[in-house]
C-alpha cells in the first residue's frame, strides 16, 4: 500500500467516518471500497458504452438470430 495525502471537505470527512464507524472499518478502508465502486461502475458504463456504438454502428439485421430459435430452451414440458 502507500500513503497518500487528500483534501476532503468537512460535510464529506464526517459522513464517512460515520459510514465508516456503522460498518466497523477504517476511513482508509471506506475510501478505498469506495474508489474501486466507482472505478468497476465506470468500467461498466464505457463497456455499455461501446456496445451501444456498436449497435448503433452495426444495427442487428431482421431475422438475424432466428437461426438460434430452435435451440432456445425455456423449460416448457
Amino acid at each position: 500500500m502507500k500513503t497518500i495525502q487528500m483534501t476532503i471537505d468537512e460535510r464529506l470527512l464526517k459522513l464517512v467516518d460515520k459510514l465508516s464507524k456503522d460498518r466497523h472499518t477504517t476511513r482508509s478502508a471506506f475510501i478505498r471500497d469506495a474508489l474501486e465502486a466507482k472505478i468497476r461502475r465506470e468500467r461498466i458504463r464505457e463497456a455499455e458504452m461501446r456496445h451501444a456504438q456498436g449497435y448503433a454502428t452495426k444495427p442487428i439485421a431482421p431475422n438475424e438470430f432466428n437461426v438460434w430459435f430452435n435451440e432456445q430452451d425455456w423449460g416448457a414440458a
